[in-house]
């Protein structure tokens, strides 16, 4: 008896024919050494990989996809390692978000375009992350997304040290003349100690978590240091686990569904994690169709309690979040808020996932009956200075400052800011309220993480850590302080905050979720109707993105780009 026909799959329209072109696409692959027993119907697993040199939290990335590989080999699978633009956040100028849109692109095409039944996604450092999942949503294949893992903990002069946050706290202390440039720079070597993603609550462990929390990765993602060997476990058993996902017929789309966003949304919230998670989880939803409004993480997200003492709102990092628990034991904390029946990648639901997790340090990760930090989610505020909306990160801020009113300190541009800010004649106080304009999507462009402008000297040298902050920035994930960020529409598009003028005065209530420029709604038009625009690009991506780019309350995508677009096989190359 012959035996059965393996199931058609989306590959064989490549390796299956029996004709010219299949040869051409059997024999070329040949190449490298594949036996032909590799092209007989089996899953064919593409395994999305942005390792680069130039993104040193991916810089483990080649050696992590042969584990990957491993696992797709030892369930019966093909592994076919492709690359895709890395989006390094400490190298790539003017801003890695200019370019998160611009992956995502390039991860769609690559997906749709060869014989791949089946997705890896290899994602570490911060715009990476949200770039593959957007293309790969695109085309909701089976996809399973694996993170690089954080640094381990950064020690300096017998303390530990948080990437990011570190380097902000130290900074402020050389310009307020509390530490010397000498001893800043002793500690280049020491805060990055080996692979991995920033070891504090930044934006890559938060979308880290945001994964893990969506249910797009096995469980334990989200916090394994890139350095340990579980990490390698993972990506073996992400292989194995890709390959079922196929076979079962598991499509993206039945993983991110809208409870499962609602789900990241209180997880991200319970965690303490970045601003920059509102930006991105708009985008991705957008792929899907999923109806997701800026308003949702503040209705949803708010009231629910952080949970987690790591840095920048606390004391720990992400090395002792793995040994305290990882996300399984937070979600466990807070699994009566979170839509515990969805559906993830390793086939359970989450309240299967996380119902037994265990938590080995309650100073790292609390309770949710005695708190780090009570109702401390990501608030959406809004009046006449944002009518579409701004967010703020309550847990990161000072509290005194949550309600507060005082006269505008304009700067017109990022390059405004750094040529008067250290001036000892700039006219400012801890009282006076920061205005960054033109550093939105359009403005900078790419929407930079320049929100948090450092504090000029005169202030700081009072003993004075922290002001009011307003812009159409972003900020680091691994940063803090009173700032608004992401206000809709944007200075460059002509948004009310182009128009503040020194001296205005602004009122920031967050309570009431109210900022407000106190300037006559006949003023104010006025001033906009005299607005100009500024010039826009040229050529190249950055004018396609200038076009095209949406404004941060739809998640700064491209228009043309909201909506996927499947993965059909494409026409016959010859």
């Amino acid at each position: 008896m012959d035996s059965p026909k393996p199931p058609f799959r989306r590959s064989q329209a490549w390796f299956g024919r029996q004709d010219r072109d299949g040869f051409v696409h059997r024999s070329w692959l040949k190449n490298q050494g594949y036996p032909h027993d590799l092209l007989d119907g089996r899953p064919v697993i593409g395994i999305c990989n942005t390792w680069s040199e130039l993104t040193p939290c991916n810089g483990h990335f080649r050696e992590l996809a042969e584990f990957v590989k491993r696992g797709v080999y030892e369930a019966g699978g093909f592994p076919l390692e492709f690359p895709v633009m890395s989006l390094g956040e400490t190298q790539l100028r003017p801003t890695a978000m200019l370019f998160r849109n611009l992956a995502s692109m390039d991860v769609e095409e690559s997906i749709r375009g060869n014989p791949i039944d089946g997705v890896v996604l290899l994602m570490g450092c911060d715009k990476t992350t949200p770039s593959l999942m957007m293309g790969a949503a695109s085309c909701d294949l089976p996809t399973i997304g694996l993170s690089g893992g954080p640094m381990l903990n950064g020690k300096f002069r017998g303390k530990d040290v948080g990437s990011g946050t570190g380097v902000w706290q130290m900074s402020e202390m050389v310009r307020a003349g509390e530490m010397t440039m000498q001893e800043f720079s002793s500690c280049e070597s020491d805060m990055h100690r080996s692979t991995g993603t920033c070891m504090t609550m930044g934006t890559a462990s938060t979308m880290a978590s945001m994964v893990e929390a969506l249910g797009i990765s096995l469980p334990e993602n989200a916090a394994i240091p890139a350095a340990d060997t579980r990490r390698k476990r993972l990506a073996q058993l992400t292989g194995r686990r890709i390959v079922e996902m196929v076979k079962q017929d598991i499509k993206m789309s039945q993983i991110l569904t809208r409870k499962a966003f609602e789900n990241a949304i209180r997880t991200n919230a319970a965690i303490g994690g970045s601003t920059n998670a509102v930006i991105h989880l708009l985008a991705i939803a957008g792929r899907l169709g999923v109806e997701l409004k800026l308003e949702d993480f503040d209705t949803l997200g708010s009231e629910v309690n952080n949970i987690l003492n790591l840095q920048p709102s606390g004391k720990y990092l992400m090395e002792d979040f793995c040994y305290a628990g990882g996300l399984p034991a937070v979600m466990r904390e807070i699994l009566p808020l979170l839509h515990s029946d969805c559906l993830t990648v390793n086939g359970k639901t989450i309240q299967e996932n996380v119902e037994n997790a265990p938590c080995y340090n309650r100073d790292v990760i609390k309770t949710v009956a005695e708190p780090f930090m009570p109702a401390a989610g990501i608030a959406v505020v809004r009046g006449n200075l944002a009518p579409n909306g701004a967010v703020i990160k309550p847990s990161a801020a000072s509290k005194h400052l949550l309600q507060h009113r005082g006269p505008a300190v304009v700067f017109e541009s990022i390059e405004d800011f750094h040529s008067r800010i250290d001036d000892p004649d700039l006219d400012i106080d801890e009282n006076s309220v920061m205005v960054l304009k033109n550093c939105g999507p359009r403005g900078y462009p790419g929407m930079a993480e320049v929100g948090n402008m450092p504090l000029p000297p005169k202030v700081l040298q009072k003993g004075i850590t922290d002001m009011v902050r307003i812009s159409d920035a972003r900020m680091s994930g691994t940063a803090y302080g009173t700032t608004v960020l992401h206000t809709s529409p944007e200075a460059a598009a002509g948004g009310p905050l182009a128009v503040v003028q020194n001296g205005d005065i602004i009122e920031l209530n967050v309570p009431e979720r109210k900022l407000h420029l106190e300037v006559s709604d006949e003023e104010l038009a006025r001033r906009l109707a005299a607005w100009q625009a500024p010039e826009k690009p040229k050529r190249g991506w950055y004018k396609l993105y200038v076009e095209t780019v949406q404004q941060a309350h739809l998640g700064a995508d491209l228009d043309f780009l909201v909506g996927g677009s499947g993965a059909g096989v494409p026409r016959d190359s010859h």
